[in-house]
């Protein structure tokens, strides 16, 4: 392999579909620069993902991105600089330097990317957030980052948003923390509502929240991105919220992670008009 092509590539399971690997070759041809992506499914390595890891590690691999279910189980085995992703527990972006593996995680920084891109320096205030799973998670530290006054958890699992609840305090004692599995009882009175469950998804019809309980809002949004015009945001929008999409997320990490891998300049809007444009 040439010695100018950055070697990357993504752990996780039902991954065939990623644009990652799409997202980070655009980003590899802005700086001339070859990019390898490979998708990597454990089960299809014959591996477990303890020794994929390991043998990525030592084969070349500028870095690799991490997603479901082997987000929790990679921060085990790098270094972590950032206190509040050490107390989040779960990373999906590793880079191999030289003194060792480094997480991040991406999605918790590019939220925080998109809320800004769209809403700037306003706070959060107070927060419904539906769904207390990895994308959940990561979602409610960045809301820490952003300074949230008061975060509602709804979810069916409560023991999973009560665990979730516990690890926020233990990393932010001032904050005020609900959790219960009627997301319309906890509704009301929020500034933000934000879906971070499957519900809205291609395959996954509906919406997380009634719209009779989304009035009165200020903004809202929807880790989901295909489709890009969910049901929720367009509920929302009908009653005035302001909208952040799935796809703002998407283009977040990506840009985290590529900064995180290579250190290269990046044009964001030629990179958004170049996938638009792409197969």
């Amino acid at each position: 392999m040439a010695s100018n092509t950055i070697r990357l590539g993504l752990i996780g399971d039902n991954i065939a579909q990623s644009q990652a690997p799409r997202l980070h070759r655009l980003a590899g041809l802005q700086n001339d620069r070859a990019v390898t992506y490979d998708r990597l499914v454990p089960h299809e390595q014959g591996k477990a993902f303890d020794p994929l890891f390991n043998e990525v590690a030592n084969a070349g691999y500028r870095g690799v991105n991490v997603t479901y279910p082997y987000k929790e189980r990679a921060s085990t085995k790098v270094i972590i600089e950032d206190e509040l992703v050490r107390a989040m527990g779960a990373v999906n972006t590793v880079v191999f330097d030289e003194g060792g593996p480094h997480g991040f995680n991406t999605d918790y920084s590019g939220f925080i990317r998109a809320y800004r891109r769209i809403r700037g320096a306003a706070k959060p205030e107070t927060v419904l957030l539906i769904g207390a799973g990895g994308a959940g998670k990561a979602v409610a530290f960045g809301l820490i980052a952003l300074g949230v006054r008061q975060l509602r958890i709804a979810d069916l699992d409560t023991p999973k948003a009560e665990a979730l609840a516990a690890a926020l305090r233990l990393a932010s004692p001032q904050l005020h923390v609900d959790v219960g599995s009627d997301a319309g009882g906890l509704s009301q009175g929020v500034n933000g509502i934000i879906n971070c469950t499957p519900i809205g998804m291609d395959g996954y019809p509906g919406t997380p929240l009634d719209q009779r309980f989304i009035a009165g809002a200020s903004w809202a949004f929807d880790a989901v991105y295909t489709p890009l015009n969910t049901l929720f945001l367009r509920d929302a929008r009908k009653h005035g919220l302001q909208t952040i999409s799935g796809y703002e997320l998407f283009i977040g990490q990506g840009l985290d992670a590529w900064r995180i891998f290579t250190e290269l300049p990046l044009d964001e809007e030629r990179l958004r008009a170049d996938l638009l444009q792409s197969d």
